[in-house]
């Protein structure tokens, strides 16, 4: 294993689990939340993870990069990128609704080659890096082995996002096409994915530090994770992420060449 991966990895590990813990600090208060230019909220607990986070990683690091929700794109010299979502589930936080997590990718030269999404409420931690398989906690996790849309459960955060897309139709095609459907929003339809609980997860409206951890998750555990195209990408705001059987038969409900 390369050891300039490893102990990047670790390090990240280390650093969502210090970052997710001191968020749960306010968590369990009362706090106040602001808007941003895009009318998202954020809380001093988004940005005193962030923080953290990169406080630890640049000074183990000081050559690589950053890219946060919070802090924007910080350029290194390593090769190396920290894309960082200090509360993936800030509108979940803020109302006291126990499903969000701290979220860090890893990226050399522009791909994801390790994750880490940590759920400090439940003390979960899903990680991945590449050749290294994918675990939540100390359990390897893998993919479902379902074969067919029919027997498959799709996961997606929120219809109104497939609504201002002008693509409602279409999910509500391919939510027809499968036997259940949960709105497991934010990371948590890609982790369930990931350890194969869930078969399929539609997402848009995404940023790449929404994403760039649990693609990594998903692709180590046996999965594919793609835009709308089957591009491989983080930088489209369309996801999907299957079990890898399922993919073909979803882009093609997607892209209407079924």
């Amino acid at each position: 294993m390369n050891t300039e991966w490893r102990t990047r990895y670790e390090l990240a590990v280390e650093a969502a689990g210090k970052a997710g813990d001191l968020a749960r600090t306010y968590y369990e208060t009362t706090f106040a939340v602001e808007h941003k230019a895009d009318s998202s909220p954020v809380t001093i607990a988004d940005r005193q993870a962030e923080e953290l986070i990169r406080g630890m990683v640049a000074k183990a690091f000081p050559g690589d990069g950053f890219l946060g929700e919070e802090f924007g794109n910080q350029a290194g010299s390593s090769g190396f990128r920290w894309v960082i979502d200090p509360i993936d589930g800030t509108k979940s936080f803020i109302r006291h609704v126990p499903i969000w997590a701290t979220l860090i990718g890893l990226e050399y030269n522009g791909e994801q080659i390790g994750g880490v999404a940590y759920i400090p409420v439940f003390d979960m931690m899903y990680r991945a890096l590449r050749g290294d398989g994918a675990y939540m906690n100390e359990r390897k996790i893998r993919v479902s082995d379902r074969a067919t849309l029919a027997e498959s459960l799709l996961c997606y955060s929120s219809i109104n996002w497939f609504t201002r897309a002008g693509r409602e139709r279409t999910f509500i095609e391919l939510a027809n096409r499968t036997a259940r459907q949960r709105g497991y929003g934010d990371f948590y339809g890609f982790v369930l994915v990931a350890e194969g609980a869930a078969d399929v997860m539609l997402e848009h409206g995404v940023n790449p530090w929404d994403i760039a951890a649990t693609k990594a998750i998903i692709e180590e555990a046996g999965g594919m994770f793609t835009d709308w195209n089957g591009t491989p990408t983080i930088h489209r705001p369309d996801v999907l992420a299957t079990n890898g059987k399922l993919h073909a038969e979803t882009l093609a409900i997607l892209t209407g060449t079924e």
